[in-house]
């Protein structure tokens, strides 16, 4: 389908079974790479971001360290990790077992730095290859001006240039990576 971005948020929560079955989810993680896998045939440049939550109740290093080695093995191109919080009334809030905030704080940490590594070496793949980028924002850095913009599975792109090129679709060739942001040129 021609229309379709090749750029999908799957919402997994934890890729641990069993901290699954306590949030109530109703899949496994063996299905949820099932997807994945068909997702990536049918979109050759997929690009796949998700949302993991730490620290849920009852998550045990053994858990985290699963959930941890899936999300390694799945290799998102970013993940949102989010802290598990408590909120009134909800069932996890009067759940035994409710984890430290440090140790929430450390598997964020974790997690985060496996999302840029992802992100990173992926970027880094695109070096060399043309895209179309849709431009959406000027952007002053270190005294130039850059455009900003997404390719259809939505990385990040920018370009030196000082055309307002707001709302237009170009194709650009990476040329660089720039942290977590692919660093363009255009030809006009």
């Amino acid at each position: 389908m021609e229309k379709i971005c090749d750029q999908f948020h799957l919402s997994l929560q934890s890729a641990c079974n069993d901290t699954l079955k306590r949030m109530n989810r109703r899949y496994t993680i063996e299905e949820f790479k099932n997807g994945v896998d068909l997702l990536r045939k049918a979109y050759p440049n997929v690009s796949l971001t998700t949302d993991v939550i730490v620290g849920f109740p009852g998550e045990t290093d053994e858990e985290f360290n699963i959930t941890y080695e899936n999300l390694k093995e799945i290799k998102f191109y970013k993940m949102h990790v989010f802290k598990y919080s408590q909120r009134r009334g909800t069932r996890a809030a009067v759940m035994p077992n409710q984890i430290d905030g440090n140790i929430k704080e450390e598997r964020s940490r974790k997690l985060i730095e496996l999302s840029n590594k992802n992100e990173e070496e992926y970027n880094r793949s695109y070096i060399g290859k043309e895209v179309e980028v849709l431009f959406e924002e000027p952007h002053i850095e270190n005294g130039k001006r850059y455009m900003k913009g997404h390719t259809t599975n939505y990385m990040v792109v920018k370009i030196e240039t000082e055309e307002d090129l707001d709302n237009t679709i170009k194709k650009v060739k990476i040329v660089d990576v720039d942290k977590l942001e692919l660093i363009g040129k255009c030809h006009f």
